[in-house]
């Protein structure tokens, strides 16, 4: 099967793949930008994912085939990416790429029970060990429950959802996606207009947590920013508004842009105190997909671009760990 990654263009043209340089596809899935990079140019790809099923997939087995040495396949999580390229000797490299969130193999196979489309078990466990989404529905107090649906999903009706999840488990336990889904349709009122299923703002909500998406987040990209070579390029892909967030304040924090005042105003270059920059913006703003993108992959729709420079100053504090959320 063909597949074609979101926003491949733009990230291209923001990593910028050069002959003889090293690359970190920091979430490999299907390949398809470990694909692109290493068509681009005559370089070496290194590529993680913490789901087994990836790095086992047929499609990885034939592109080791097809590149062979140029291509590095590792079961592992991008927040440990400095450890993997300590362990094959690379100190940095010249790029690293994040597509963040769920990958779409994993949306479309019902046995991992990412989607609330298809009847599957409630697992949503992207490396296959853990906490399975069932356990937390099942056995979460109501404000536990709440707390993850507002805080991950930016759900307003939290509450509401997470009293109707008790009320059906105490009848009997909930076990599958669509008996999920059925819950929280349920809880809420019927949409006036079509547009995006009842249950979806709850079911990422559910996978973040289980999965520590933004804890993984939060580690990886100062991981990546010391982990690149003076020059290199860092380039995020995100789909949640709380990724896309965490994304925007480290690399606006790196970069040594302030928080302006008013959204009026334009940044606020360092003062003295503050420190060299250790990224430098490719683009001020997210870059997002075109009309023509959308319209053959609906994916690509919420995805956003970001991306920087590497500097060869020192990478700066990180109080934004503290402060988003």
């Amino acid at each position: 099967m063909t597949h074609n990654p979101v926003l491949i263009v733009e990230v291209l043209d923001a990593l910028s793949p050069q002959a003889g340089a090293v690359y970190l596809d920091a979430t490999f899935g299907r390949g398809g930008y470990s694909r692109a990079i290493l068509e681009a140019a005559p370089c070496r790809v290194i590529a993680i994912d913490r789901d087994p099923d990836a790095i086992a997939a047929a499609a990885a087995k034939d592109m080791k085939d097809e590149f062979k040495d140029r291509l590095t396949l590792i079961h592992g999580r991008f927040s440990e990416l400095h450890e993997i390229l300590s362990s094959l000797q690379l100190p940095a490299v010249n790029g690293i790429v994040f597509d963040f969130g769920v990958s779409s193999p994993q949306l479309d196979n019902a046995d991992r029970g990412f989607s609330f489309r298809q009847e599957g078990p409630l697992d949503m466990r992207m490396e296959k060990s853990g906490m399975r989404a069932g356990d937390f529905i099942n056995t979460a107090s109501e404000q536990e429950i709440a707390n993850v649906l507002w805080l991950y999903g930016e759900e307003r009706a939290s509450r509401r959802i997470a009293r109707a999840i008790i009320s059906a488990r105490e009848i009997a336990p909930i076990e599958t996606t669509l008996a999920l889904a059925d819950i929280i349709r349920t809880a809420l009122p019927r949409p006036k207009h079509k547009g995006i299923d009842p249950a979806t703002r709850s079911f990422q909500a559910i996978r973040i947590y289980i999965n520590d998406e933004l804890g993984e987040i939060k580690s990886a990209l100062p991981a990546a920013t010391a982990c690149l070579c003076a020059g290199g390029r860092l380039v995020v892909v995100s789909f949640h508004s709380l990724e896309d967030r965490l994304a925007k304040t480290f690399l606006k924090t790196q970069a040594a842009l302030n928080p302006r005042p008013s959204r009026h105003l334009p940044d606020v270059p360092p003062d003295a105190s503050g420190g060299a920059p250790a990224l430098t913006l490719i683009h001020r703003k997210a870059i997002t997909a075109s009309d023509a993108e959308i319209a053959s992959n609906p994916r690509a729709r919420s995805a956003k671009l970001r991306a920087a420079i590497r500097t060869d100053a020192p990478p700066l504090l990180d109080p934004w760990l503290d402060e988003v959320a």
